[in-house]
């Protein structure tokens, strides 16, 4: 449900804090952190900078926020995806789901997790930070589905669930990176499951 912030004294600020922030996401999500000004931001969000900083603090917790935001909307396929029952699965759907969700119709493609700051300059710095390890969490959590899956017979035995988690995330990313540069869904989806054709054989 939508919720209004209020101002001073209970009075309301007049805007949609969960629209505002939806419409931020997608302006880092399009332009990265440096490439989002505080004009494109606080236009795409309808309020005042004023507003802004009241309501979400400086630009980098509007990111953070933000990021947030996008890890439980855009980005919650992954956390679905460790819930499939085999490893074949979790794989199988981290890739679909970053293929689908780069290079969804109306929205910005490639990944805010990936291209929000990869170089920054000192002021960025934190997000740059916050990003990389935005990234090694999500490559822990899915070395540790794998780790499961080697306890569980899923996977071989000799399987080192570090290095393919690495493998499957890293793959992920390079999704990201080629849906950003203008590659079709369906090249994409090939390339994913060409890469899990040689899936370790239980």
């Amino acid at each position: 449900m939508a919720t209004k912030q209020s101002g001073p004294i209970g009075r309301p600020r007049g805007f949609d804090v969960d629209e505002a922030l939806e419409r931020a996401m997608l302006v880092f999500w399009e332009h990265g952190y440096e490439g989002a000004s505080l004009s494109a931001l606080t236009g795409a969000m309808g309020i005042s900078t004023t507003s802004m900083y009241a309501a979400f603090g400086n630009k980098e917790e509007l990111f953070r926020k933000a990021l947030e935001r996008y890890t439980e909307g855009p980005g919650g396929y992954l956390t679905r995806a460790l819930d499939e029952p085999t490893a074949l699965g979790t794989a199988t759907a981290i890739l679909g789901g970053t293929v689908r969700t780069t290079t969804r119709p109306a929205r910005p493609h490639g990944c805010l997790g990936v291209q929000g700051a990869l170089a920054t300059s000192d002021p960025g710095r934190g997000v740059r930070d916050l990003l990389a390890a935005w990234r090694t969490n999500g490559c822990r959590s899915v070395r540790e589905r794998f780790q499961r899956a080697v306890d569980d017979g899923d996977l071989p035995p000799g399987t080192d669930p570090g290095l393919l988690a690495r493998y499957v995330t890293t793959l992920a990313f390079g999704i990201a990176v080629q849906a950003a540069s203008g590659v079709a869904r369906d090249e994409l989806q090939e390339m994913a499951d060409a890469a899990l054709r040689n899936w370790p054989p239980v």
